[in-house]
């Protein structure tokens, strides 16, 4: 039964003893976006270095976290302040020649809660270890406590063990890091499934139904158990931020935290898409925090972690999203089908498809560019992680006479490859011959560390399925080429590799002012090119560096309808078990009319 958290109950008896390193954080003047950090540090070192992390987990990105860190502060166990040396961006040497005990303060400034590291104002703070906790890398598995001074209304939340009303501890710094603390004002709801406890926190106004959020939430939790068997985590928290701005979410051990803005929770379409976000990031709790790949298994928090699965990582977490709202009943047929039909669309679109591998994107990750360069020349970890992952659900299973697949892949490694013991391409290639007999060398060589090519009338196809255009969609003229509208002049954004756009030389950046001599905006552009014909030559004027330019380009086709997904004529038992077996659930066939 859920149930409005009665807050009160969770008020513990403090942590008696002391833990090896200990934290505090004062959160009592939060107007301005600063917390005050205290980490005291047991003797026995005469030069120990704290280090501020450079990234975040789950997000494969250099951050530089230091650089909100002001007043650094090191004294002895006599109160004696300690000289100490900034000997890079993120690591602090101490001169302690007593050995004595050390306590460190410093400022954080928090006032970034789109990277979900460090979020501090008037009605909360979300604190992420890595952008508020420095650690000494020699105590790094010791055990840690954290108090945190709030103001008198707030309530603390965390998937770390509570010692206290505002008290956590953990077994060692990774544990914290991957631990986010949520304090402040919030809605809080509980409830228990198959044995483990749950929380759903909210921080924020928005359209959402809160108590159905948590009923829908409970329902989806449930269908972990037919990919996995058994759980990394006694409880889970599932933290959500209603935003003015900021978007997105991050997976943790014991907890997610997702970002929408406060009015993104309805109408059904918007409820759908944060479903979707909350079983991603609930899948992250096996896929990344359960088992991940070597290269990424133990973090390395001042430089990058590279590894060439990071599309496992994300790609197929994304994967199985959609199993676990399908087969908990909280996504029908017709959504999946518009869900993977955008996805398909999209990855045929893409030329970077051609260029690069998803294995290659993997190691790339922490330098991959945004915008023109990266759809024409590469693909990332997640949609194409995404793909990788449905080419490989079907192989399996039509190698396995249909009894094992992607699903039963992932499962063998949270078997087989619990942390600390990491995985690789082989221990996968490993697991997918035991399901089914067959060796996957050639298939890997051809899909992962190749570009990937799908023929998806033939995948389809073994389900029961079509990817096709409406009856209704007819061909229309376009361009090759996005854009937006910039202080009112139709600027492109994206110029799509060996379109019309990109054969007549076109630019992102460039900014079309008339066609054929006709003064053209981003809001006439469609009207514009309906008077065109396929295959007719158009001038374009624009303005390059200022400077106004002509340009011809051929018109080419394309649909003005989007593609569909939708079931085959009288499927056959053949496909309908492919499909069953797939997703977990019957093929619904829609009735003859």
């Amino acid at each position: 039964m859920i149930k409005k958290l009665a807050l009160s109950s969770l008020m513990l008896a403090c942590f008696g003893a002391n833990a090896t390193v200990d934290y505090k954080i004062d959160l009592t003047k939060p107007d301005h976006h600063v917390g005050k950090v205290t980490m005291t540090l047991p003797a026995g070192s005469e030069m120990p270095s704290v280090m501020m992390p450079a990234w975040r987990t789950g997000k494969y990105k250099i951050l530089d976290l230091a650089n909100g860190v002001r007043h650094f502060k090191a004294t002895d166990s006599k109160g004696n302040e300690l000289a100490f040396d900034h000997t890079d961006k993120a690591t602090w040497v101490i001169e302690n020649p007593s050995k004595s005990e050390i306590t460190i303060s410093y400022t954080v400034y928090a006032n970034d809660l789109g990277t979900r590291t460090r979020h501090i104002d008037d009605s909360h703070a979300y604190l992420d270890a890595t952008g508020v906790f420095m650690y000494d890398p020699k105590r790094r598995k010791e055990d840690i406590r954290v108090t945190l001074d709030v103001p008198e209304t707030w309530k603390s939340y965390a998937g770390m063990e509570r010692t206290g009303a505002h008290q956590f501890v953990a077994d060692n710094y990774d544990v914290l890091v991957d631990s986010p603390i949520e304090t402040g004002i919030s809605q809080v709801f509980d409830f228990k499934e198959d044995g483990k406890d749950y929380q759903l926190v909210i921080w924020g106004e928005g359209n959402y139904d809160a108590p159905k959020m948590a009923k829908d939430l409970q329902q989806m939790v449930k269908s972990s158990q037919n990919i996995w068997q058994g759980y990394p985590f006694d409880n889970y928290v599932f933290m959500v931020h209603a935003t003015t701005d900021a978007r997105g979410a991050t997976e943790h051990l014991n907890s997610t935290v997702i970002q929408r803005k406060r009015f993104t929770f309805a109408p059904r379409k918007q409820y759908l898409s944060f479903l979707n976000t909350a079983a991603h990031e609930f899948v992250h709790t096996w896929n990344v925090k359960a088992y991940r790949p070597k290269g990424v298994a133990e973090y390395d928090y001042q430089r990058e972690n590279y590894t060439d699965l990071l599309w496992v990582s994300e790609g197929s977490t994304s994967y199985f999203q959609e199993h676990l709202l399908q087969q908990s009943k909280l996504m029908k047929q017709k959504e999946f089908f518009d869900i993977l039909a955008r996805r398909i669309d999209g990855h045929i679109k893409k030329p970077g498809r051609k260029v690069q591998s998803v294995a290659a994107s993997s190691h790339e990750s922490w330098i991959a560019l945004p915008g023109d360069f990266a759809t024409n020349n590469s693909v990332n970890i997640y949609s194409e992680g995404y793909m990788a992952s449905l080419a490989m659900d079907f192989q399996l299973l039509s190698d396995s006479g249909l009894k094992a697949g992607y699903s039963e892949l992932h499962g063998e490694l949270f078997k087989r490859h619990r942390l600390p013991k990491p995985f690789n391409s082989q221990d996968m290639k490993k697991i997918a011959f035991d399901l089914t007999g067959k060796s996957y060398e050639k298939w890997w060589q051809q899909n992962i560390d190749s570009p990937l090519t799908i023929d998806f009338d033939k995948l389809l196809a073994k389900a029961g399925l079509e990817f096709v255009y409406p009856k209704t969609a007819k061909e229309i003229s376009t361009t090759g080429f996005s854009s937006y509208n910039k202080d009112g002049l139709l600027t492109l954004s994206r110029v799509y590799a060996d379109s019309a756009a990109w054969k007549a030389g076109l630019n992102t950046g460039d900014q079309i002012v008339a066609i054929n001599g006709l003064k053209v905006t981003q809001g006439s552009l469609k009207t514009r090119l309906a008077q065109y014909k396929v295959g007719e030559e158009v001038t374009l004027s624009l303005f390059r560096r200022d400077r106004l330019v002509e340009k011809t380009l051929t018109l080419t086709a394309k649909k003005d309808k989007k593609p569909m997904i939708r079931v085959v004529k009288n499927p056959t038992n053949k496909q309908k078990a492919f499909y069953k077996a797939w997703r977990g659930v019957e093929l619904e066939v829609p009735k003859k009319k």
